[in-house]
Parts: C-alpha cells; structure tokens; sequence
C-alpha cells in the first residue's frame, strides 16, 4: 500500500509556521522588553524553530495519526474488501470518512442481498421437498399396499402399477429438470444456432400437444394463416422447448373449450416476437415479478394437481436468456395471459 503525505505536509507547514510566528513574536517581545531588539537572532531562531516544529509534527503525523489509520484499513481488509484494500493509505480525514462510508454502503446492500438470497434458498429447499415428497409417497403408498396383500388381485395389481408409474414418471420430469435447469446456470447451454423456420416448429409443438389440448377442448391455433415461412437464427431444439412449455402452461391454466394463439410479428432491428397467448384465468400481478422462479406457483393448492415439474418457466428464462433475447408477460386475472419472447431474423 502506497502512503499518500500531501496533506499532512500542509498541515505540518501550517502548525510550524504558527508556533514560529508566535515564538517569533514572543522572543521579540520580550527582548523589547529587557534589551534590544536582535534582528539576525530573531530570524535565525525563527528558521530554526519552524525547520523543528515541522520535522516533529510531520513525523508525529507518519508515525502517530497513519498508524492509527492504518488499522482501520487492516480491520477492513478482514472483512474482505476489495475496494479499500487496492486503495492507497490516506491520512486524510475527509477522504478516509467518504471511503469508509462508501464500505460501510455497499456492505449493507451486500448483506440486505445475501438476506434475500437466504430467504430464496428456504424457500427453494422446500419447494424441492415438497415435489419430490408427493411423487415418492404415491409410489410408496402404492406398492406398500401391493406388499400388504393387494398383488394378488390382479385388477388392484395392474390399477396401482400404473398409478405408482405415473409417479415414477413425474420423479424422473423433475430431476431432468433441476439437472437442465442446474446445467443453465451454470452457462452450460450449449447453443447450436441455426437458420429455421419457426412456423414450423411451433407446427410441430401444437401436433405433440394436440391430444392433451383436446382432453380440455382447448383449439390451439395461429392467429392467421402465414403463407411464408419466418426464418430464424437460433437453437432449434432449445426454442421448440420454450414453445412447449409456453403452450403446455396454456393448455395447463386454461379454460375448457377455450384457445391457445400463437402470432409472429416483425419487430425493429431485425428482431422476430412469438406471442402465446390464452384466454384462461390469467394471473394476478403480484405474482407477475416472480412467475419464473424455481418452483414458483400462483395456485399453491391446485397447481400440482396439473402436474408438472414446477420448473418450466424457469427453464424458458434461461434459455430466452442465454440467447440474449427478452421474455415478456402480460396477463389480465379473469381474462388469460400472453407470454412471449424475441428471436433474431435471418433471410
């Protein structure tokens, strides 16, 4: 650490030049007073009482005051920052007061942040729990039935074999998902872009969803008729999974009989907007800011009811992300909800 004296210089130069202004004059004084007036012994004392005064006040000051200072900045240093402990040593007060201040600032957000953090991680905790305790006592309920006599009534034997495999399957979604969603945050996205026609595969999303659309009566459809392909550059693969997820959440929350629409619209800067949008029971907007949390659901009780891993949307925001596209939300409770996205064009 570099020691910065510049203002303590002044500060010496100023007190000696006032104990040598008042000795000068004291000295004066009394030779006035007793004898005569020596001009030369007034002037040598004068240069000799100020060379002394500033030598010991500038050393009282390295010595004394940065000492002092010294161990703010060692007290800091434990506290691991690394914005005061890069920095030069100043003894001056003004400085050293704005710096400390400044440290004592950004620890407070630093700790307000790890609060919330903490609370995330609590709660995250617990949602994982949750999730994966349901699927599991399902699957335990079942077969411990089957054990307790139920396997040789072969009507219960293949009811709860299929039910109990209905678990397993919901367990296996939602720890491909963590392990998915664990990879994304990571960075480990792996994007492979390529030119395709986003038509297409949110053709190829609404034949793969057909049939659970119609177990609601749900029509998934576009908002027109597109005689062109709209060309894309991007990750096939990962879009097509922010589609389906989009579309599988529509169908989920929707109202029976009701529409999932999907629009392509051209944006400024040669940018694509693929809107999916439903007319179910929309979300109220305190829920908005934290929709595409880890297991975060607007319907705590009715929610896991549809299934699901709870981590879909959370997917979708990494990988709209990772493409550095925008996610957009609009939703109006009692009315649906529109979710979309951006994509770069290409001819």
């Amino acid at each position: 650490m570099a020691i910065n004296f510049k203002k303590s210089y002044r500060f010496a130069v100023k007190s000696a030049l006032y104990i040598t202004i008042f000795s000068a004059s004291l000295i004066a004084g009394l030779l006035y007073y007793f004898a005569e007036i020596n001009l030369p012994f007034i002037f040598i004392f004068s240069i000799s009482l100020f060379v002394f005064s500033f030598f010991v006040l500038q050393y009282r000051v390295e010595h004394f005051i940065y000492r002092r200072v010294k161990k703010i900045y060692d007290d800091v240093s434990l506290l691991e920052s690394a914005s005061l402990r890069n920095k030069p040593i100043t003894t001056d007060m003004a400085t050293l007061t704005r710096e400390v201040q400044k440290f004592a600032r950004d620890k407070k957000i630093e700790i307000e942040t790890l609060k919330v953090r903490e609370e995330y991680r609590r709660e995250f905790m617990g949602n994982v729990s949750h999730e994966l305790k349901t699927p599991l006592f399902t699957v335990q309920g079942y077969l411990l039935t089957l054990l307790d006599g139920a396997m040789n009534d072969k009507v219960l034997r293949k009811k709860y074999m299929q039910r109990a495999e209905k678990g397993v399957e919901r367990l296996i979604y939602i720890v491909q998902d963590l392990d998915m969603i664990s990879k994304f945050e990571l960075g480990d996205l792996n994007l492979n872009y390529t030119k395709f026609n986003i038509i297409e595969v949110v053709q190829n999303v609404f034949d793969m969803l057909e049939m659970k659309a119609d177990k609601k009566g749900i029509i998934l459809m576009f908002d027109m008729k597109y005689l062109k392909p709209i060309m894309v550059y991007a990750d096939r693969d990962k879009i097509q999974q922010v589609v389906t997820n989009l579309v599988v959440n529509s169908i989920k929350y929707g109202k029976e009989d009701g529409t999932t629409e999907v629009s392509i619209e051209d944006l400024v800067n040669n940018k694509a907007i693929v809107r999916v949008k439903d007319n179910g029971e929309g979300i109220e907007q305190q829920h908005i800011p934290r929709l595409f949390e880890r297991f975060y659901r607007v319907d705590k009780s009715g929610a896991r009811t549809e299934g699901g891993s709870g981590l879909g949307l959370a997917i979708v925001k990494h990988i709209i992300e990772g493409h550095d596209e925008k996610m957009y939300v609009e939703s109006k409770f009692g009315e649906g909800s529109e979710f979309s996205f951006t994509l770069e064009k290409t001819k």
